[in-house]
C-alpha cells in the first residue's frame, strides 16, 4: 500500500487476512475487506472491470497515505517507546502485566 498498489483481502482466521484487514481500515479502505471467496472474485472482478472504480480507490489510498497513522513512523515509535517505559514502570513497581493504553 506504501507505493500506491491497493490490497483486497479476505478476512478469516488468518493471521495474514487479519493484519491486512486492519491496516486497510487504518487507512480507510475498509471497502476492500470481503467475508467470504465469492465477495473477494466478485469485488476482483469488479476492479478490474470498473478502470474508474479503482482508480478512485488509488486517490483514496493515496490521500490517505500521509493523513493517517498506518504509515506515521514518528507517530509509531513514540507510541511503542510510551508504552514500554509504562510497562517497565509496572514491573518496578512490583505490578502484574496489564494491557497498556496509549494515546495517540
Amino acid at each position: 500500500m506504501w507505493v500506491g498498489l491497493p490490497v483486497l483481502t479476505r478476512i478469516a482466521e488468518t493471521f495474514a487476512g487479519r493484519a491486512a484487514a486492519s491496516m486497510l481500515t487504518g487507512i480507510g479502505l475498509a471497502e476492500l475487506i470481503v467475508e467470504s471467496t465469492e465477495q473477494f472474485e466478485s469485488m476482483a472482478i469488479e476492479l478490474a472491470a470498473e478502470p474508474s472504480r479503482l482508480a478512485e480507490i488509488k486517490y483514496k489510498l493515496a490521500r490517505n497515505r500521509l493523513a493517517t497513522p498506518l504509515f506515521d513512523t514518528k507517530r509509531y515509535i513514540g507510541s511503542l517507546e510510551t508504552a514500554y517505559a509504562a510497562m517497565h514502570l509496572r514491573s518496578r513497581e512490583g505490578l502484574r502485566p496489564e494491557h497498556i493504553h496509549v494515546a495517540s
